[in-house]
């Protein structure tokens, strides 16, 4: 037999259910792995960065920190985030510091309506839904330019500058990805997130971008819809979306009312892409770090099998990762659910049924 595929992956678990949802994940590739008859070998190595990381050490995660990853195939990431650490501290300091240091420029979200799982859309029940959310990773609203000034003032003075990057770059290579995902889906079309009517340098000059990127995809249909009304056609009209392409917050929201739409935060799964693959890409859920539920067994881990399904593909094990996906989806039709979906099952039985889906 020739020696198996072999690939190194950094798993952080970091705060709170992350721990117990990237535990599910490994659980439902080490299945995966062991039904692939030694074709490939997964090689994990865990890093206990994070909150607890940074009440004994002052930091995330280690000064050398990127430079241990870089080496790795891929990143598991769990959540970040901890009541004892102000918010903005643990997302720099940990996952941001990844997404942008290793130029992780492409956020690929999807929305997935599962059997088995009641969506607030009543058009849901009768009408197929799927589209996936891209989001620029990079820059935009959250490249971190700005500063807070004139605190000496006294009380009430201060003044806090966040400042927007768009660069013509940035945004071409963004929606670039997007019409090439919409190359390889049923339906061909792209929607162009903005707000140029009231940010008129940023916004525009990504408008601009995207109707000289369109040209050059005349099979893909095209809209450009401003993010307010966006947010209501992912209500009204979500039939008529397949590839969302916005900027990085509008995409952050977007993304999180459309899993809600399907059903909960806890079924999102995302990839965190460096397509040119010069850095390892990360994959994670979109949920939180639920500090309430952390520790109970409750948590919904779908969307961290559903990113790990992305990361199979993404190191080119389609047809494991159509598996996983599957799986997922038998075990919710069979009705077992977490309680934020209507079920009753904990986070082990979940995983459990996944894995005896597994091939089925």
């Amino acid at each position: 037999m020739d020696d198996p595929q072999r690939f190194r992956i950094a798993a952080i678990p970091a705060d709170g259910v992350g721990r117990e949802v990237v535990a599910a994940g490994r659980a439902v590739l080490d299945a995966v792995e062991a039904n692939a008859g030694g074709r490939f070998a997964l090689e994990w190595e865990e890093f206990p960065w994070g909150s607890d990381y940074y009440a004994e050490h002052g930091a995330m995660m280690p000064e050398d920190g990127l430079e241990v990853l870089r080496g790795f195939d891929a990143i598991y990431f769990g959540a970040v985030g901890w009541p004892t650490v102000p918010d903005h501290v643990s997302l720099w300091g940990l996952r941001l510091r990844v997404c942008q240091n290793f130029d992780q420029w492409a956020n690929v979200r999807p929305v997935a309506f599962l059997p088995g799982v009641t969506s607030p859309l009543r058009k849901a029940d009768d009408t197929p839904l799927d589209w996936v959310v891209v989001r620029e990773n990079s820059e935009g609203e959250y490249a971190g330019i700005g500063g807070r000034n004139l605190a000496a003032r006294g009380d009430g003075g201060e003044v806090a500058v966040q400042s927007a990057l768009f660069t013509e770059v940035g945004c071409e290579r963004i929606i670039r990805f997007a019409f090439d995902l919409a190359r390889t889906r049923a339906v061909k079309k792209v929607s162009s997130v903005t707000k140029s009517n009231a940010q008129q340098y940023g916004m525009v000059l990504w408008d601009e971008v995207f109707r000289r990127v369109a040209a050059d995809y005349p099979d893909v249909e095209t809209e450009s819809v401003l993010v307010d009304a966006m947010s209501a056609k992912f209500v009204l009209r979500p039939e008529d979306l397949s590839v969302v392409v916005a900027s990085n917050l509008h995409a952050d929201i977007l993304s999180d009312l459309g899993s809600a739409l399907a059903g909960s935060l806890g079924l999102a799964a995302s990839a965190n892409l460096n397509p040119e693959r010069r850095f390892p890409s990360m994959f994670e859920p979109v949920h939180g770090s639920a500090p309430d539920i952390a520790g109970q067994g409750v948590c919904n881990p779908v969307g961290a099998i559903g990113s790990a399904a992305m990361m199979l593909d993404h190191l080119g094990l389609h047809d494991e990762a159509k598996a996983v996906h599957r799986a997922v989806e038998a075990a919710t039709a069979q009705g077992v659910k977490t309680r934020d979906v209507g079920g009753t099952a904990g986070t082990a039985a979940v995983t459990e049924a996944v894995i005896a889906n597994l091939g089925v």
